[in-house]
């Protein structure tokens, strides 16, 4: 009887699998929204390795496309792990079951992890399809944002200006591909201080996106975001609210209040708010941005571990400086553990807790991790 209520629910998930689609615009979106409470419902009691590894691996899309990441990365590795076995370790298939846990890995915030996985699956691509082959570029500029997550701006750039050359050359520069990795590079210009350049690579990519995608499209809406968050580098914080605002709302109407790239968004304006002394308004984002964080994606996410060092940061100004000292040491310990002691975010949020003890008149610690902090640089710089 048991066997057959496995069989039944296997046949159920199945035909929940065939149903979701891959493709991105709204309408296949909301679509396998709709497929999310189907697949809990059908897999409760059935175990991964019961579970067929194609159908695993687009019920793994299902989980991964509304951030639940842990459910995802179970039935992509047990696909993994059947395909090696069954297929091989070069086949398509394992590679790309391969590069789907490594994409968990990296939403996961495991950027260590992910790193490995796509470094193996790079290689096993240029290999067996060549460098110029659209999933071998899909790799590198995976590898490439990888590289950017864990700091290496450097690294990650010099692969990221190869892919885009590649995907233009064998996709077309009006290839959804391509923008993609024109939005990549331009967030790397950003984070080095490249901003005009960052700008002008972020309104093509958005002009095109909307000319083939459609301005409500995820992508469409994602390369608004990042313009936002260039404007208000820039000091065009009223331009950058503006279009903050208008990506919220989209992107709410389309993936639901707690998706984690609507969480990103929400952090990003509640740091325009910041920006324009506009503390009450930056902390009550925040702080309902952080709880969601921690539920979504958990307390030592990296994108949570930022905003939680934003809102230390609100508390600091607001002059709530015993909540803000609290705050910043808790960040810092969890992203020294995270991200390691030389990651960017990991020394501004040590030199956030420096000014809070200015602030506090607890000079001595200040100096102490101001000192600490032009270590990590020396050592950053000569290597």
């Amino acid at each position: 009887m048991e066997g057959d209520r496995q069989n039944m629910q296997n046949l159920v998930l199945t035909i929940i699998a065939l149903s979701f689609s891959s493709t991105r615009n709204n309408e296949d979106i909301k679509y396998n929204s709709t497929l999310l409470k189907h697949t809990t419902n059908s897999i409760t009691s059935l175990k991964p390795e019961n579970i067929n590894p194609l159908v695993g691996m687009n019920i793994a899309a299902i989980y991964s496309t509304h951030g639940h990441w842990k459910d995802s990365e179970a039935l992509e590795v047990m696909a993994m792990e059947k395909r090696k076995q069954v297929l091989g370790e070069n086949h398509p298939d394992t590679v790309e079951s391969m590069e789907a846990v490594a994409e968990t890995y990296w939403s996961q915030g495991r950027w260590s992890d992910a790193e490995r996985l796509y470094l193996v699956v790079l290689a096993k691509r240029k290999l067996m399809l060549g460098d110029g082959h659209p999933d071998t570029l899909e790799s590198m500029g995976n590898l490439a944002i990888t590289y950017f997550d864990q700091g290496h701006w450097t690294k990650a750039e010099a692969l990221q200006a190869v892919v885009i050359e590649k995907r233009k050359s064998v996709l077309g520069e009006q290839h959804p591909d391509t923008l993609i990795a024109m939005g990549s590079l331009a967030h790397t210009y950003r984070y080095q201080g490249r901003l005009d350049d960052a700008e002008a690579l972020e309104l093509v990519r958005l002009e095109k996106s909307k000319q083939l995608l459609g301005d409500d499209h995820p992508h469409t809406l994602g390369a608004m975001g990042n313009l936002a968050s260039t404007y208000r580098e820039q000091g065009r914080l009223k331009d950058a609210e503006a279009v903050a605002v208008v990506v919220m709302d989209k992107m709410k109407r389309l993936l639901g209040d707690d998706h984690p790239r609507i969480l990103t968004v929400m952090s990003n304006l509640a740091v325009t708010y910041w920006k324009q002394g506009r503390w009450n308004e930056a902390e009550v984002l925040q702080a309902v941005t952080l709880e969601k964080m921690k539920m979504v994606l958990g307390d030592d996410h990296s994108w949570t571990l930022e905003n939680m060092a934003n809102l230390a940061n609100t508390y600091r100004d607001q002059g709530r400086l015993e909540d803000a000292e609290v705050l910043s040491l808790e960040a810092v310990k969890k992203m020294k553990r995270v991200n390691g002691d030389d990651h960017p975010n990991t020394i501004k949020c040590m030199l956030s807790l420096a000014a809070t003890y200015k602030d506090l008149g607890y000079l001595e610690n200040a100096e102490a991790i101001e000192a600490t902090v032009e270590g990590i640089r020396k050592r950053r710089n000569n290597p």
